[in-house]
């Protein structure tokens, strides 16, 4: 771990202990933290684990936090990329690392694209999922039907970065942190609610090579493999057995194609969740709003007769 990296974990987290483990062909990199339940966070693009400093204090009152990098992102690096990292291969990392912790069953928080990971996760690994929460996230299958020009455009980088050859590595090489400070004008709507040292993270991480490579792959999976990997479940009928929060920025959702929660429903027999007032990056944009629904609705899926 380098030295940045430790001094950003004592800005970001104090109290909480950096962590570096080995766990299914990923060296993870993140943060540990508080007493209580596990529970898992998975941050979303272009984000790293810093994404939960401002809720991680009061989620450790109650909970053992298990903070990492997604594969390939931020620290956490891919020891062997001969396999694609689709969210069903980084799920099954990510339940590894929450093995090798000792954890056998434990809560999801998921954003962006920690989110698909975590509905993944909690497809493939029903056993180990007690809660699950999704973060402005849809599953891919109803959010690539739902494409129109509107979401192509705001969106784009979804397809650009799908594309099939090195297109995107080498767009993305030319600037990398002019992009990155497009991407996240647009995802903080003028709001200035970053911190100069999060953002600066932020493009420490992006400027590298191996990590803009990975996010590349995380998009391209998810009109690919992912994609697959929907349409089986939900021809085959599959459902999360967990209960689901679901929050969303107030005024994204359509009505003439139903709310994060009638979507939802779908995918889960018990479902719950609401609006918040922040945009995109609700767990640095709008964490009190988060929290208030986060704490009872985990309260609850930790109950005793829920074991």
């Amino acid at each position: 771990m380098s030295n940045r990296e430790n001094v950003g974990n004592r800005l970001f987290y104090p109290g909480h202990r950096p962590f570096e483990m080995e766990a299914d062909g990923v060296q993870f990199h993140g943060v540990v933290g508080g007493s209580g339940r596990p529970l898992l966070l998975l941050h979303g693009f272009p984000e790293t684990h810093i994404a939960w400093r401002r809720m991680a204090s009061t989620l450790s009152r109650e909970y053992s936090l298990v903070i990492p990098d997604l594969p390939g992102y931020g620290g956490s690096e891919i020891l062997d990329p001969s396999e694609r990292f689709t969210k069903r291969r980084a799920a099954r990392a990510v339940s590894s690392l929450m093995t090798a912790f000792g954890y056998k069953t434990f809560g999801v928080v998921g954003h962006d694209r920690g989110a698909r990971v975590g509905y993944r996760l909690a497809l493939d690994h029903p056993d180990q999922v007690r809660a699950f929460a999704s973060l402005t996230v849809i599953p891919t299958l109803n959010a690539m039907a739902s494409v129109d020009h509107e979401f192509a455009l705001k969106n784009f980088h979804w397809f650009l970065f799908a594309q099939p050859d090195d297109l995107a590595e080498h767009l993305l090489e030319l600037d990398p942190r002019g992009y990155l400070e497009r991407v996240l004008a647009r995802m903080t709507e003028g709001r200035d609610f970053l911190e100069k040292e999060a953002t600066e993270a932020y493009h420490e991480a992006f400027g590298r090579p191996s990590v803009r490579h990975a996010i590349i792959e995380d998009y391209r999976s998810a009109i690919q493999e992912d994609l697959e990997h929907d349409r089986a479940d939900r021809g085959e009928g599959r459902k999360l057995r967990c209960p689901v929060l679901v929050s969303w920025p107030k005024g994204s959702a359509r009505s003439d194609r139903g709310s994060p929660i009638e979507v939802w429903n779908h995918w889960a027999e018990d479902v719950t969740g609401g609006a918040t007032s922040g945009g995109h990056l609700q767990p640095e944009d709008a964490p009190e709003e988060l929290l208030a629904m986060l704490i009872p609705f985990l309260r609850k899926c930790f109950l005793p007769d829920r074991a």
